[in-house]
């Protein structure tokens, strides 16, 4: 196992804490330092020393089943019990990667605001930036996620120059955060006559919320402009100043929500997107920042680039951070995400496992 020689440095580590513990002549405030940094390790140490255990008993079987005196029976019997064996390692190793990396993201749990654009291709990046739409609320209802929408800028064709959404549930970050990037979709536009594949993109955006208590936005820093909403939404919208436009002064972030009838409520709309945007910006830098002070920078994050094409004409979805392709388009355009979550998952999984060894 790759893991082992950090696994060995937290066991000697533990071992050196218990020492200290167990030192009458440790200072209160450092006893309890010392015994919250134990506490944090003990879960590891003790499936490494599960490990450990099970591996000899592993080794014992595979060593007894290369006597060539065996008989059929015995040679059975071990077999099943080195299947055994070796599948219950494999449990033990994979809940020692988990701990090792549990609370690396501390957004996994946190709902999100998701805010997809339009880019290239004009009205065809619209109805696609729809599509993604449909897409991601069809996935949400699947995963029992709820979807809230906070602004959107609809087309006269049913499509979308941008749309702002947000999700809420259990790990709703953790399971869309994979989708943000530019998305790519090479197709036949209904408004095509002679039937030429385009190529349009749209951007998505996947904004972790932040707490009130963790961006404090100060009232005198902000802008608030009321004003009529436009696009569809009924006489009462359209009569009403109902709309509302916050611009943070300090950064000059604009957000602005019309989809409700109440003022009210859009500016409390707006406020949850101004902050997750700040949150956003905030998390970014401190990433820059790590990320300048690591050696090499495994996975950057960066979300400037292409990251999935949707090939109409071959029926094909492909996400070229890791390079896989699958043939079920529209059934991923109906929702059925979880094959590619499940694969980026993994891939950043071994990415963040590795940086552990490194």
């Amino acid at each position: 196992m790759i893991l082992l020689p950090k696994l060995e440095k937290i066991f000697a580590r533990s071992k050196e804490l218990e020492q200290q513990l167990s030192d009458p002549s440790v200072a209160q405030s450092q006893y309890q330092k010392l015994s919250k940094e134990l506490a944090g390790l003990r879960p590891v140490v003790i499936a490494y020393e599960d490990f450990l255990k099970i591996d000899r008993e592993l080794k014992t079987v595979t060593d007894a089943l290369l006597d060539k005196g065996l008989d059929t029976e015995m040679k059975s019997l071990y077999q099943d019990e080195q299947r055994v064996l070796s599948q219950t390692r494999q449990e033990i190793v994979t809940k020692i990667e988990d701990l090792l990396l549990k609370g690396d993201d501390p957004n996994q749990s946190r709902d999100v605001i998701m805010e997809i654009r339009a880019g290239t291709g004009g009205n065809e990046a619209a109805l696609f930036a729809a599509d993604l739409f449909r897409m991601y609320s069809r996935f949400a209802v699947d995963h029992r996620l709820v979807t809230e929408v906070m602004d959107s800028n609809p087309t006269g064709i049913g499509g979308f120059k941008e749309i702002i959404f947000g999700v809420s549930g259990d790990d709703a970050y953790g399971k869309l955060k994979y989708e943000m990037g530019i998305h790519r979709v090479q197709r036949v536009p209904a408004t095509e006559a002679s039937g030429r594949v385009h190529t349009s993109a749209v951007t998505v955006a996947v904004l972790p919320e932040a707490t009130e208590t963790e961006i404090i936005i100060n009232p005198v820093d902000l802008r608030i402009d009321v004003f009529r909403a436009s696009g569809a939404g009924g006489q009462h919208v359209n009569k009403t100043e109902s709309a509302v436009r916050i611009t943070h002064m300090p950064t000059g972030v604009v957000v602005s929500c019309q989809d409700e009838r109440s003022q009210h409520k859009n500016k409390e709309k707006a406020m949850r997107v101004l902050r997750a945007r700040l949150f956003d910006a905030k998390q970014q830098q401190q990433h820059d920042e790590m990320a300048k002070k690591r050696k090499d920078q495994i996975g950057s994050g960066d979300r400037s680039g292409k990251i999935r094409t949707y090939n109409f004409p071959d029926q094909r979805v492909t996400d070229h951070r890791i390079g896989l392709t699958l043939h079920s388009l529209n059934d991923i355009l109906d929702g059925h995400l979880d094959e590619l979550v499940a694969a980026l998952a993994y891939d950043e999984k071994q990415r963040r496992l590795k940086e552990e060894i490194l």
